[in-house]
């Protein structure tokens, strides 16, 4: 399955489609950062206890994955084109301090 693939069937999962209400976007971008914080507590623990729960912390990125994947859904972005303009920015910056 492809990002996109996987985008397409998340956002039928939660019922997103490009003009979603604002309470809908709402709940999908809290539940983006609550997932998130998920995988903080892990990333907290493993300081605290020197331990990682990686199957936990994997399972809170994959749902980290699916909010982020309904959102783009929600503002008609294909992933993969989102990941691409990412990569590209992060490569600007990376060359912008090399030349520093």
């Amino acid at each position: 399955m492809t990002i996109d693939e996987y985008a397409a069937w998340a956002a039928s999962v939660a019922k997103v489609d490009e003009h979603p209400s604002n309470e809908r976007l709402s709940y999908l971008g809290l539940g983006l950062a609550g997932e998130s914080g998920e995988v903080a507590e892990h990333i907290k623990k493993l300081l605290r206890d020197d331990w990682l729960d990686k199957a936990g912390l994997i399972e809170e990125l994959g749902d980290v994955v699916y909010y982020w994947a309904c959102l783009c859904a929600a503002t008609g972005q294909q992933p993969s084109e989102l990941l691409e303009a990412s990569a590209a920015k992060i490569k600007r910056r990376i060359s912008e301090a090399a030349s520093r």
